[in-house]
C-alpha cells in the first residue's frame, strides 16, 4: 500500500488528509483546471500514464480528490514523485503543527519566489487556520508568536544562504525555544518544500490554485 502526505496538502489541523473532492471545498470551488498544459517538463495525463507513476497519481487522488499539476510534473519521474511523497509524509510526522508547516511552507516558497507554491499554501493555509493577514506576515518571516517568527525566519536563511547559516542564527533560533531536533526539522521542511518550489521553476508548472505572485501583498505586515 502506498501511504501519501503530500506536503502542504494536509489540510486539516488533526495530520489528516481530507477526502474529498476539492472543488468541492468552497476555497477551491470552480479554480482547480482539469486540461493538460504544455509545460517545458511535460504534465502528464494521468487517464494515459502507466507503470509505478499511475499508481502514485491513484494513491494521490483517491487522497485529494484530484490530481494537482505539480504531481503531473512529478510523474515523468517515479522516483522523484516517490520521494516527494516520502518527504510529506516525513514532514507530517515531525513535531509541527500543520499550521506552522503551512507558514514555512509559505515562508520559504516567498523566498524562492514559487509562484505555484505560494498559490497552494495560501490556499491551503486558510483551511488551517491562516488569516489573510497572519499569510502574507508568514510569507514576510514575521508571526505574532515569537517563537514561530524565529523560525520562520531561520527558515528562510536556510534558503536564501543554501544552509551556510551562522552560528549566531542558530544560537537565536535556539534561544526562541527550538532544540536540535526541531532545528533539523526547519531543514527538512526546507527540503521539502525547495524540492517543489525548484521542479515548478524547472518546468513552469501552469498553477492550478487561486493564483498569488511572490512579492505582491494586499495585508502590510507591522
Amino acid at each position: 500500500m502506498i501511504k501519501v502526505n503530500l506536503t502542504g496538502y494536509c489540510v486539516n489541523a488533526q495530520k489528516r488528509i481530507i477526502k474529498t473532492n476539492i472543488n468541492k471545498i468552497p476555497a477551491f470551488a470552480g479554480m482547480i483546471k482539469t486540461e493538460i498544459m504544455s509545460t517545458r517538463i511535460e504534465t502528464l495525463n494521468p487517464e494515459t500514464t502507466t507503470g509505478k507513476s499511475k499508481e502514485l497519481f491513484d494513491a494521490v487522488q483517491n487522497k485529494l480528490g484530484f490530481i494537482p499539476n505539480l504531481i503531473k510534473v512529478f510523474g515523468n519521474s517515479p522516483a522523484t514523485l516517490q520521494t516527494y511523497l516520502s518527504l510529506g509524509e516525513l514532514t507530517a510526522s515531525g513535531n509541527f503543527t500543520n499550521k506552522f508547516r503551512e507558514q514555512l511552507a509559505l515562508a520559504i516558497a516567498e523566498e524562492n519566489a514559487c509562484n505555484y507554491c505560494l498559490s497552494a499554501h495560501t490556499a491551503i493555509g486558510k483551511m488551517n487556520g491562516l488569516t489573510e493577514e497572519q499569510t502574507e506576515q508568514s510569507r514576510q518571516g514575521i508571526a505574532a508568536d515569537a517563537k514561530a517568527q524565529a523560525g520562520l525566519q531561520f527558515a528562510q536563511s536556510v534558503t536564501k544562504n543554501r544552509g551556510q547559516v551562522s552560528s549566531e542564527e542558530i544560537q537565536k533560533v535556539k534561544d526562541a525555544g527550538y532544540n536540535d531536533g526541531d532545528v533539523l526539522e526547519i531543514v527538512l521542511n526546507v527540503v521539502s518544500n525547495t524540492l517543489t518550489n525548484y521542479v515548478n521553476h524547472i518546468a513552469e508548472t501552469e498553477v492550478d490554485f487561486p493564483s498569488v505572485e511572490t512579492g505582491k501583498f494586499t495585508v502590510t505586515a507591522n
